[in-house]
């Protein structure tokens, strides 16, 4: 589908994600919100907590997208390093921040605001903070990177605060219908044609199993509603030409 909206990539830092400890939680969040927003999410990378690979990463895909949000790393311990990586991508000092200093500074009894917590005030020179209503540490926005916790309750948190302040295009508009006992394989050429016929359009088949039977659903995304409804009457009408029964929405969980 062709980019008239602006673009979002995510990257998951972590070393506890890529070994299985950690299963993310972020990304269907990220991409139901941001779609909602007119912003579809167009890439997804996990990474490590390699300094490297980080800065690597962050320069080539805040290059290609509109967008870029990173989840993960920059809490308190030695292996939280997304901020200063962060900084190094973009050629800047990474220092204390003087208002996420104050703020948690305050936040802590006399003694308490030790070294490992005053990394987390700590980021590139330049960054404007992200609050959120859980916790007293922000996390940062520099250029169109956006840096935000891992933890996925904080995460929300942040995000709720930084949506308003995004700008979108077009809410992403999705139609579906499914239907039981079609064989993704019979209906792959029809739905190829109609692909064709809505290239503004991201045309999906994706198959499902439930004890009450299997079958396919097939979803049509993008910013025009009306295209997308259009695209679903012809992908009705395919699933009734082949002797199947269409049911309008995705199947139930």
């Amino acid at each position: 589908m062709p980019d008239t909206n602006p673009t979002a990539c995510l990257l998951v830092i972590g070393n506890e994600v890529l070994s299985g400890r950690t299963q993310d939680a972020n990304i269907r969040f990220l991409a139901t919100h941001l779609g909602e927003l007119g912003i579809p999410l167009r890439e997804v990378r996990v990474i490590p907590d390699v300094p490297q690979t980080i800065i690597e990463t962050v320069n080539a895909v805040r290059a290609k997208f509109t967008y870029v949000f990173t989840t993960g790393g920059i809490g308190p311990t030695h292996d939280d390093i997304t901020s200063e990586c962060i900084a190094a991508a973009f050629g800047v000092p990474w220092e204390p921040h003087p208002e996420a200093w104050a703020r948690m500074e305050a936040s802590y009894r006399p003694g308490e605001f030790n070294a490992a917590r005053q990394r987390m005030a700590t980021m590139p020179r330049g960054a404007s903070l992200i609050d959120n209503a859980l916790s007293v540490a922000p996390g940062f926005q520099i250029g169109n990177v956006y840096v935000m916790a891992g933890v996925p309750r904080v995460m929300q948190s942040m995000f709720a605060w930084l949506a308003p302040k995004l700008q979108g295009g077009p809410k992403i508009q999705s139609r579906a219908v499914h239907a039981i006992g079609l064989p993704e394989g019979l209906v792959a050429e029809g739905l190829a044609a109609i692909q064709a016929r809505y290239p503004g359009l991201d045309l999906g088949s994706y198959p499902f199993y439930r004890p009450t039977g299997n079958g396919v659903a097939l979803v049509a995304k993008g910013p025009d509603g009306a295209a997308a409804e259009a695209a679903i009457a012809e992908v009705t009408a395919l699933i009734t030409s082949l002797n199947r029964t269409p049911i309008q929405g995705e199947p139930a969980d």
